[in-house]
């Protein structure tokens, strides 16, 4: 199984969470990660290259920390471009079909400030359920988000332990999938 990595922090020198997760996945062999921000600090996004990384991988992983309730805007633009209509969905729309997605997210709020009745009114998986219909639109498979909430006050164990875990994660058996 290969494994691609979409990164997005627009300011990744000042997280700790998404740094560190990336950090120990370039030591893993077979994993190809890609950091938006530094691939495309213009917004000029090459189509035609992302599609073929794409095209090469089974298990694709959306890395980002969660701003205002989703990606941030350069993960977005990704998405938006590179999920063709007559490529990724719609008529002759297939090369996706079957290709499993993770959203790995992190927040800066508490798991509890997630839930319903929450200071943030909705769990993680409320939120995202945009880009869940964005993957299942395009005939990816849907699994469970990788989480790690709290990140201001995570120690840097708790970020070694994430790391690892996110690493078994995306690289085992994920369960219960959605299609």
């Amino acid at each position: 199984m290969k494994i691609l990595v979409i990164a997005s922090h627009p300011n990744l020198a000042s997280s700790r969470a998404n740094e560190r997760r990336l950090t120990e996945l370039l030591k893993v062999p077979d994993i190809t990660v890609r950091h938006l921000d530094s691939e495309y600090p213009d917004y000029q996004i090459d189509v035609a290259k992302e599609q073929s990384l794409l095209l090469e991988h089974d298990r694709i992983i959306l890395q980002f920390p969660f701003y205002w309730y989703s990606c941030p805007a350069l993960m977005k633009k990704w998405l938006e471009d590179v999920l063709m209509r007559g490529w990724a969905y719609g008529p002759g729309g297939d090369k996706l079909k079957g290709k499993t997605f993770v959203l790995a997210i992190t927040t800066g709020g508490s798991e509890e400030g997630y839930q319903a009745g929450g200071y943030n009114w909705s769990t993680i998986s409320e939120y995202t359920k945009p880009l869940q219909a964005t993957i299942t639109r395009c005939n990816g498979i849907f699994a469970p988000s990788f989480v790690l909430h709290d990140v201001r006050n995570a120690s840097a164990e708790d970020l070694e332990r994430d790391a690892r875990q996110f690493i078994a994660y995306i690289t085992g058996p994920l369960g219960s999938v959605f299609h």
